[in-house]
């Protein structure tokens, strides 16, 4: 187990409740059931926060609250929903008449679990960044006279993570990567039209000359007058990723 691994596995022990934080445009890919479950055997409550859901169709939503347990949607960013988050907790709380709730925030890199935390408590209780990675460590925060909670670095299993899903959800920078153009056009793939639309160039069904097409319209280019790929690429990604492309 990393250290980061098992700073989670130290703060599942330590909680009563868990807020698990989602994106809402990769719900799947962020959802870590292999945790979901060690949380369940702890007999810990487990919250599902879907957060970005400005960045969705809400209607896409809907299917997730039976599904998942205690689903609640909200944007920290727009403070979209951010009191029924509040009330599902105290309703927990005082169910289950926990004297000393203890409430652990786990996720992905970049899924927003810091913006949660300070939508709770109050502006700037625990420091956020766009930077994948940010939380080096766990982080206490009292957010109310009683109710202490515990801020997690984003934790990913590896082996089941593509690269290129890492990137799609914030969870790694763009700058990093290799062949930032192919997943780009993954992401053309997954949400037809979005980008063309954002950067308001002609759908094409050949998504590199789309890519070439942009570059050109940013000015992007390189030696020969000919469009950056690789440059252009990874500004769309940090555009996705800042939730500037919807």
């Amino acid at each position: 187990m990393s250290s980061f691994g098992w700073i989670v596995h130290k703060v599942i022990q330590e909680s009563n409740i868990i807020l698990e934080v989602l994106d809402a445009r990769f719900i799947e890919i962020t959802r870590d059931i292999k945790l979901e479950q060690k949380i369940k055997n702890r007999n810990c409550i487990l919250i599902t926060i879907i957060n970005k859901c400005d960045l969705v169709k809400i209607e896409d939503l809907e299917p997730y609250k039976k599904k998942l347990e205690n689903c609640i949607f909200i944007s920290a960013k727009k403070h979209l929903g951010t009191d029924l988050l509040k009330k599902k907790i105290n309703e927990i709380i005082n169910k289950k008449k926990i004297r000393k709730p203890i409430i652990g925030v786990v996720g992905f890199p970049n899924v927003g679990k810091s913006s949660v935390i300070n939508v709770l408590k109050g502006k700037g209780s625990a420091k956020t960044s766009l930077e994948a990675g940010y939380t080096k460590g766990k982080q206490f925060v009292r957010i109310s006279k009683n109710i202490m909670m515990i801020d997690t670095p984003g934790v990913i299993d590896k082996q089941q993570t593509k690269e290129s899903e890492l990137v799609l959800v914030g969870a790694k920078n763009p700058s990093t990567i290799k062949d930032p153009d192919l997943v780009v056009i993954k992401l053309m793939k997954i949400n037809p039209k979005i980008v063309e639309k954002h950067y308001k160039v002609k759908l094409k069904v050949n998504k590199e000359k789309t890519l070439e097409d942009i570059a050109l319209k940013l000015n992007y280019k390189k030696k020969g007058n000919l469009p950056n790929i690789d440059r252009v690429s990874k500004k769309i990604l940090q555009d996705w990723q800042k939730g500037n492309i919807l």
